[in-house]
């Protein structure tokens, strides 16, 4: 995300929101609304903060008032950050997102510090966010939360991609197949035709088909040792 925002640069590739360099959009807080963190002034209130804003987004004090309203903040607009849970920074930074009333939202982790009300209520907001043609782009390592609301996912590991599809499809993948790896690939396969299962060899791992994970994994009893004397 920091790539795409141009705040880190990238070893090899480009990095592009709409086929354009972030640092090349004319007015970029109209075309992307960004919360990598949610950190903010402690001394500012949150109406303060969407001030500060505002004019390099284009909006309005109304505005300003209305993105409180809609986040839920509305009662606490003249409280200062500081003394905000997790939560409430959390609906701040994402009110400053949408200052300029952005096509692309990319957010890190918005769910994070939100109670469970809060959570049902982030999800229906993102979900309204993209009916109404706008990209959302989230970032999380919880995965219950990404299955209830996203399209499609990509997989990163180790910096490079491991998945894209859509979520559907990735669900279909997961449910069907379970890998496995070790240093004896010939065992692991012998252990599984064993079981009865059906599985075949990938590259350095034992695909395993149609048996969830769990089932793999789950340990076996041995039978029970004697000692005679």
């Amino acid at each position: 995300m920091r790539m795409l925002l141009g705040l880190v640069r990238p070893t090899a590739g480009t990095a592009t929101i709409g086929g354009r360099a972030y640092r090349d959009i004319p007015d970029p807080l109209r075309a992307v609304g960004a919360a990598l963190d949610a950190s903010f002034h402690p001394g500012r209130t949150a109406l303060d903060h969407l001030r500060v804003y505002a004019p390099a987004a284009g909006a309005s004090e109304a505005r300003c008032r209305m993105l409180l309203d809609v986040v839920g903040l509305a009662d606490v607009a003249g409280r200062r950050a500081g003394g905000f849970s997790l939560g409430m920074r959390q609906r701040l930074a994402l009110a400053t997102t949408l200052l300029g009333d952005p096509s692309v939202l990319v957010l890190d982790e918005p769910a994070n510090g939100l109670d469970p009300e809060g959570i049902v209520w982030l999800r229906g907001f993102l979900r309204h966010l993209a009916g109404e043609g706008r990209t959302v782009m989230v970032s999380s390592h919880v995965l219950s939360e990404v299955q209830q609301s996203v399209d499609d996912v990509v997989v990163i590991s180790q910096g490079r991609l491991a998945h894209a599809s859509s979520l559907a499809d990735l669900a279909r993948l997961t449910s069907s197949r379970t890998r496995v790896t070790g240093p004896d690939l010939a065992a692991l396969a012998a252990l599984a035709r064993a079981r009865g299962w059906q599985a075949s060899t990938e590259g350095t791992s034992l695909v395993v088909h149609e048996v969830a994970a769990a089932e793999v994994g789950a340990p076996r009893s041995r039978p029970a040792s004697s000692c005679t004397a």
